[in-house]
């Protein structure tokens, strides 16, 4: 879900329409170190729900390894590198809505389950049959029920994912959401390329990038040269 800013009034709502969307209750959240996640007013938002809180490490990004990993194959790769403002607000959570509904019920993936060795002795990863994360997450709430227990997913939540998988046509999904991102680029690529001639590029960044390309070891621009007799 995208939201105008990180102000709370603008961030709990985004939240909250996450939290209606979720098929099981959340019972913990695991944040980074942001000030729209560490605040008072979050804080006592979870505490309302009695969901705990938990925060990674300071300039320790894999901390939250698996939600990073969700920038590139969910985010980016639907919303691209765009800067968007408030005028494509809504045209961004319509976007979300299809993708999630894509990702999760119609997308399958593979799981490594363990690592063996090839005949010449290199170790390659075993991975499990593709599944849909719906397809995964029914998979543990049957286990549940089957020893006994209440659980994951309710049941006016379950039947609810079972009619939006009945009648959603993937084909139809994906034309859709090729359309909004059709529109959200003709709206934010002009923008975004006149931000980019405005600040021009970064060229510290460029000269390291290039030279570790080149193999050598880049300039410290920022040393001053020794003094000459």
């Amino acid at each position: 879900a995208s939201c105008r800013n990180n102000a709370f009034a603008n961030f709990s709502r985004a939240q909250a329409l996450i939290e209606s969307r979720l098929p099981l209750r959340i019972r913990s959240y695991d944040s980074d170190n942001g000030s729209e996640f560490i605040n008072r007013d979050l804080i006592a938002w979870l505490h309302e729900r009695d969901i705990e809180q938990t925060r990674s490490r300071p300039y320790r990004k894999n901390d939250q390894a698996t939600v990073e990993s969700r920038n590139n194959h969910v985010v980016r790769r639907h919303a691209f590198y765009y800067r968007y403002t408030a005028d494509e607000l809504d045209l961004l959570n319509e976007l979300w809505e299809l993708v999630r509904v894509k990702a999760n019920l119609f997308t399958p993936s593979k799981k490594p389950i363990a690592r063996e060795s090839t005949r010449d002795g290199r170790p390659r990863r075993v991975y499990d049959r593709p599944r849909t994360p719906w397809e995964r997450l029914k998979e543990f709430d049957d286990q549940d029920r089957a020893a006994g227990g209440p659980g994951f997913i309710p049941d006016d939540k379950r039947e609810e994912i079972e009619r939006t998988l009945a009648t959603v046509n993937p084909a139809e999904l994906v034309r859709r959401i090729h359309d909004i991102q059709d529109r959200l680029e003709d709206m934010a690529a002009p923008r975004t390329a006149r931000l980019a001639r405005r600040s021009g590029p970064d060229m510290a960044y460029l000269n390291k990038t290039l030279a570790r390309i080149a193999g050598v070891e880049p300039e410290d621009n920022e040393t001053p040269p020794a003094d000459k007799d």
